[in-house]
């Protein structure tokens, strides 16, 4: 599928320019937007991309701090109120007046797609925009806060935040970045017994500059979102992709999210965090299927 590369600049203070790529035809009947998480960027699509059907429209970016974008300064950039002003900014400038989107997010772009549709319930920028929805390896931040307050959901939010050990130590200065700069030896033989799909990463100076400069991703939202849940339920039809072996994400976080969505489909997958670099047909087979029986 043939591609071209633009820019967006979302209407955000401080400014940022994001790298933006379509593959397909904006005149095609079915968008579809992928959204990528840490430490990756737009790159890592390329092979579920390849797997769509070549007549859909689909855009892909590098979210801000990774790839080709602006890396912005200050933790405040970096919070999931300016990822969803990012996306709504690409559906502005990519997808036509009227068109309906399906939207697939991983890692740390699926928590940023979670909270588009949290969005589409109030926002009237987002109202209706949205066909779909499949989150893959990245639970709802709010979901975790829910669970952790309640007795059912307490173990599933006890399993989560010990397979969370790396989120504590992200959440701390200097460190890091410092392990991400200079540690990458160290680090990967460590998190591929954790998880061997991590061995998929282009591990080197691409990987070490996005984690660098996103790492605030995790201190500006995680603590703070923790304390202060927001309330939504949304009624756009979600896919839930659950990697049984995930080492980041345990499967029992993602319990009873019956009572956010209306429209629920759980599909699980034998396999390790990175889905969409170690799966990427059965994803993109698994999205088309989604995408077919929820047509704009």
């Amino acid at each position: 599928m043939e591609s071209t590369e633009t820019e967006v600049t979302p209407l955000v203070s401080p400014p940022v320019t994001l790298r933006v790529r379509e593959y397909g035809d904006r005149a095609s009947a079915t968008h579809v937007v992928l959204m990528h998480g840490f430490p990756d960027d737009q790159q890592m699509w390329e092979p579920v991309v390849a797997a769509l059907p070549q007549e859909w429209h689909v855009v892909t970016y590098d979210m801000r701090g990774a790839g080709g974008s602006t890396r912005p300064p200050g933790r405040a950039s970096y919070r999931l109120a300016m990822l969803v002003e990012d996306l709504i900014a690409v559906l502005d400038a990519t997808v036509p007046d009227g068109a309906r989107v399906h939207l697939v997010g991983h890692d740390w772009g699926s928590c940023a797609g979670w909270d588009v549709i949290a969005a589409e319930t109030w926002d009237p920028r987002l109202e209706g925009r949205i066909a779909s929805w499949t989150s893959a390896s990245g639970p709802p931040l709010d979901h975790l806060a829910t669970l952790s307050r309640g007795r059912a959901g307490r173990g599933g939010a006890l399993q989560q935040a010990l397979h969370s050990w790396y989120v504590w130590c992200f959440l701390s200065p200097v460190l890091p970045e410092l392990s991400w700069r200079r540690g990458q030896a160290l680090m990967r033989p460590v998190m591929r017994r954790l998880d061997p799909t991590i061995e998929l990463l282009p591990w080197g100076p691409e990987v070490t500059s996005n984690a660098v400069s996103t790492i605030d991703i995790y201190r500006a939202n995680v603590l703070p979102r923790m304390r202060q849940p927001l309330k939504w339920r949304t009624c756009v039809p979600t896919q839930l992709v659950v990697a049984l072996r995930d080492a980041f994400v345990v499967p029992a976080s993602l319990e009873g999210l019956e009572a956010r969505c209306r429209d629920l489909t759980r599909v699980e997958i034998d396999v390790g965090h990175w889905i969409p670099r170690a799966r990427p047909e059965e994803l993109a087979g698994l999205v088309e299927g989604f995408v077919r029986a929820h047509p704009a």
